[in-house]
């Protein structure tokens, strides 16, 4: 459990207050409003002052998240990147500069301009694509601050920090060594600060909704989605119980890390890790796991720099594939467009997360899919690659890629290029695959998308309070179509594993387990509860 202060003060009537968990844990300690009002910048009347001043608060601003990536590793140093990214685009300043030029003050001019921005991401249909809402939140108060020479205040050892939503860069600040939470009001489970909280185990609830200021010690159950406030002898009582049985349960987890994971008669289950850049690896140690089931590629697109070239992009498929020392890694390529923009490469769209992204968008840009494929082809002679495409939803998508591929492997052989083919699979995600995947029958293996497919089938986004209960992997529709992909690929001799949030969670394993996967695919914090949830389960 993070942080103990030393009693609960009940100053009132209890209050429970309940959302969505975001990264299972406890905290107990004073809540910690971190959205305090900045100081006011006062304006000058020249335009001419206030374009030097806005990008002077711009290149400050930059300066410090370039400081925080140059600290910073695997999916915090992207979503930095992301940000860095953004404010070096022009599309972004070039409305406040424009607003400055007709009178508009320097922080008015670049509020208005990123309002408009954060409200086009708030309006996607995608629960990933709003999250990104945040990040440029994040950007919009960075530069408000370098305007007006505003440091944020540091929260107390062991405080809960309360908010709407909370920034990466706030996060990532934050000294999280002697414990703490977040609670929000709003937030996503899906958001960039949520995948850090889970991979750091600090105890996150999103979508709580208004919260009160509070003097005393709160109590953050983020197993279950709730925060306590006032808190009775009884509800204490509980709380601690609680938090005792999930330490347990980790520290058990513990002993399981490095044994092979086998249910509790005797099935044996493979137990891969996901990762997000390169640089996971380096505090993975390859003994405790079965191989990679998902890398993602996304973290080398979108960067400042521009997208990425060949080389750059076979040096990091190389260092994992060399780290893995002959087990399986399993790369996705490019998932760019609709919940992922990258500039330069996808394009904006009324409904993103069903237009062009994934393999339709790098279908549609050969000329940049061609550069990953060599980059992957060249990359296969250091190790075990598998190679799988996303948002696959017709054989034809399939048949493309595979013969791109195909072109790619002669060219280089007639250069002289050392080079390997390795098998090609499918990402499971949308819903026609699942119902009828022996049009895929020509696919070398299936991973199994469980957070796409489960907002497919149930229409639901995972992180919408209203709608949280009915996005459940455990929902029998859902199920029904694991079960169908588990049970052709066992009948055809195809490999089929899940590579989604799902893989890691104890409390859905049995039921993916019993619908017949026997090769899950988790975050590397993950690891050991999945391995102690599968001991545990009876398939």
């Amino acid at each position: 459990m993070h942080g103990r202060p030393d009693k609960i003060s009940a100053t009132g009537p209890e209050q429970r207050f309940t959302g969505i968990s975001a990264s299972a844990g406890y905290a107990r300690g004073p809540l910690f409003r971190f959205e305090a009002g900045a100081a006011k910048y006062v304006p000058s009347a020249s335009p001419a002052l206030e374009t030097g001043t806005l990008k002077a608060a711009i290149n400050k601003a930059s300066a410090r998240l370039a400081e925080l990536i140059a600290s910073t590793a695997g999916e915090a140093a992207e979503m930095l990147e992301f940000q860095l990214a953004m404010l070096a685009d022009d599309s972004l300043t070039d409305p406040a500069l424009a607003s400055i030029e007709k009178g508009f003050a320097a922080d008015e001019a670049w509020n208005d301009a990123l309002a408009a921005e954060i409200a086009g991401y708030e309006s996607s249909d995608d629960d990933y694509f709003r999250a990104r809402a945040a990040d440029l939140r994040d950007i919009r108060q960075q530069v408000l601050d370098a305007l007006t020479s505003s440091e944020s205040v540091s929260a107390p050892p062991g405080a809960i920090l309360i908010g709407n939503d909370i920034a990466p860069t706030r996060f990532l600040a934050t000294d999280w060594t002697q414990g703490g939470g977040i609670a929000l009001s709003a937030g996503s489970s899906a958001s960039h600060v949520a995948m850090l909280a889970r991979s750091r185990g600090v105890p996150m609830v999103v979508g709580l909704g208004p919260l009160p200021d509070h003097d005393g010690i709160a109590l953050l159950d983020a197993e279950h989605g709730t925060l306590l406030l006032c808190a009775g002898s009884e509800a204490a009582e509980l709380f601690e119980a609680s938090a005792k049985a999930f330490a347990g349960r980790q520290q058990r987890a513990q002993d399981y890390l490095r044994r092979p994971a086998v249910t509790a008669s005797g099935t044996p289950v493979r137990v891969q890790v996901n990762i997000a850049d390169p640089a996971d690896v380096e505090s993975i140690d390859i003994s405790t796991c079965d191989g990679v089931g998902l890398m993602r590629t996304e973290f080398l697109f979108g960067k400042a720099g521009g997208l990425p070239d060949e080389d750059t992009q076979y040096r990091a498929y190389r260092k994992v594939l060399e780290w893995a020392g002959g087990k399986p890694v399993t790369i996705r390529t490019v998932d760019a467009g609709g919940d992922k923009p990258v500039p330069g490469f996808t394009v904006e769209e009324g409904n993103p997360f069903l237009g062009l992204r994934g393999i339709r968008l790098s279908l549609a840009r050969p000329d940049i899919f061609r550069v990953q494929i060599r980059a992957l082809l060249r990359a296969a002679i250091h190790g075990n690659l598998k190679v799988m495409f996303p948002m696959i939803a017709v054989p034809e998508e399939y048949g493309r890629a595979a013969k791109l591929f195909a072109e790619e492997a002669r060219s280089l052989a007639a250069s002289g290029v050392a080079h390997a083919m390795p098998p090609l699979g499918i990402m499971v995600e949308v819903p026609s695959v699942a119902i009828a995947p022996e049009l895929f029958a020509n696919a070398a293996f299936f991973s199994i998308g469980s957070n796409d497919l489960t907002q497919y089938v149930m229409a639901a986004a995972r992180d919408n309070t209203a709608v949280a209960a009915l996005n459940s992997v455990t929902n029998p529709a859902v199920l029904r179509l694991i079960e169908a992909v588990a049970t052709f690929g066992h009948e055809h001799s195809i490999p089929v594993s899940l590579c989604g949030d799902a893989g890691g969670d104890p409390a859905s394993i049995p039921y993916l387990l019993k619908a017949g996967l026997r090769d899950l695919s988790v975050v590397p914090a993950q690891l050991a509860l999945a391995k102690a949830a599968i001991a545990e389960a009876e398939e």
